[in-house]
């Protein structure tokens, strides 16, 4: 014999669950957001990585302005 009747805990639990699953959609979607926003910025996307790199100070500039 089967058991078809669902309890009212069943109901609220999985109400619960979609809620959580809407939460982290909408935190993965601002994360991955956020992060194309970052990359299409454009610009030096170096990161640092404790090394000297003349085209990441200021005041090493190869073409002075005129």
């Amino acid at each position: 014999m089967a058991i078809t009747r669902e309890h009212d805990l069943h109901r609220r639990r999985a109400g619960r669950n979609i809620g959580l699953a809407v939460v982290l959609v909408a935190f993965i979607a601002l994360v991955f957001g956020l992060t194309i926003a970052k990359v299409s910025g454009g610009g030096a996307l170096q990161a640092y990585d404790h090394s000297y790199r003349p085209a990441m100070d200021p005041d090493n500039v190869r073409f002075p302005q005129r």
